[in-house]
């Protein structure tokens, strides 16, 4: 019975992070979970995005993450922030997942993407939602300009158009889906870019538009 009891308590007591990891229903409620994997896709980590439990620690300059093991989290590279519901979060400054952007390597792509750079930007107004963070990708091109991705609630996307000087340019819309008919706009925030269309508005530093 002694040892039927060590087996259990074994296999009770958390000492496989991985299993913990792999396992969906593990992640609070409490947090918003983002994605399918960070820094890469499959990678036992998550993006968090925006709630109660998590405002005070996020960061334009940073990606939020959350890692069910400390381990994990150790292995991200960025400042540990705190726990929420045993799940621990780090900030991982953007410049920390992708190469190049100012370190004499040239414009590199973020693993497993086409983007030159990924960061979280603020966002508010997609079907009157309040202000809050979203996930943004950006593809730099010196001859055609930039464009930024951005990733809106439900999984929808935005894409946001640039000049080759970094100037904003318009939106990518479309008749099909009534952005077409939404009155687009910009204007400008210190080093910032507040980008609207309808209701709808995005705020692009212009460090992840051009690079450092």
């Amino acid at each position: 019975m002694a040892a039927l009891c060590l087996v259990s308590a074994c296999q009770q007591g958390g000492e496989n992070p991985a299993a913990a990891d792999a396992t969906v229903a593990s992640w609070p409620a409490s947090l918003n979970v983002m994605g399918d994997g960070f820094p890469n896709p499959g990678d036992t980590c998550r993006k968090i995005g925006e709630t109660a439990a998590t405002v005070n620690y996020l960061d334009d300059s940073a990606t939020l993450a959350g890692c069910l093991s400390a381990d994990a989290a150790a292995k991200l590279g960025g400042k540990i922030v705190g726990t929420v519901d045993g799940v621990t979060l780090v900030s991982v400054p953007n410049s920390a997942t992708q190469a190049g952007d100012g370190d004499s390597k040239g414009d590199a792509k973020v693993a497993g993407t086409n983007y030159n750079a990924t960061a979280q930007i603020k966002c508010a107004g997609y079907k009157g939602a309040a202000a809050g963070m979203c996930d943004a990708g950006v593809v730099r091109n010196g001859e055609t300009g930039t464009y930024i991705d951005v990733i809106l609630p439900g999984g929808g996307k935005r894409t946001i158009l640039f000049n080759k000087d970094g100037s904003f340019l318009t939106f990518s819309t479309a008749e099909a889906d009534g952005t077409a008919a939404m009155k687009v706009g910009s204007k400008r925030d210190g080093d910032t870019t507040i980008a609207t269309l309808g209701a709808e508005r995005y705020e692009i530093p212009d460090v992840f538009v051009q690079g450092d």
